[in-house]
């Protein structure tokens, strides 16, 4: 959990490990070393980490996954995907919203949101696709 969140947390900012290991005042070798899941962060350096990502340290040690298999990066703080809703034929968006942006009954959405702006619906297959996409981009091998 850690580790993956790590590697993807340093390749989605673009950071190398190097980069990462002088913000956090530590050798890239004991960097690496969490990556791997040789060794793993103290406390401080979990919340100098979270402090650099602006995320919490929660999320930081935990796995989000979409559909049970695919990894989600950590959200910054504030932000939060709360899941799933399927749309159904008796109104729960009303029919002009349903028919401007396509959405049929049955179709699943994803809930977002963001404490400062409110909330968001998303189609899940968009939703879906777009994670595909900063996953692959984020999958870039780790510094040996």
């Amino acid at each position: 959990m850690l580790k993956e969140n790590l590697i993807i947390l340093r390749n989605v900012h673009g950071y190398s490990q190097e980069e990462i290991a002088e913000k956090i005042g530590i050798s890239r070798q004991a960097y690496a070393k969490w990556e791997n899941g040789a060794t793993i962060p103290d406390i401080e350096k979990c919340q100098r980490l979270s402090d650099l990502y602006g995320i919490t340290i929660d999320s930081l040690i935990k796995t989000t996954t979409v559909d049970s298999e695919n990894v989600i990066p950590p959200p910054p703080t504030g932000k939060n995907i709360w899941g799933s809703v399927i749309i159904n034929d008796r109104g729960h968006i009303p029919k002009a919203v349903r028919e401007i942006f396509g959405l049929t009954g049955g179709q699943r959405l994803i809930v977002l949101s963001d404490e400062q702006e409110g909330i968001a619906l998303i189609p899940a297959e968009v939703f879906e696709d777009n994670m595909k996409k900063a996953m692959e981009f984020a999958s870039v091998k780790p510094d040996e």
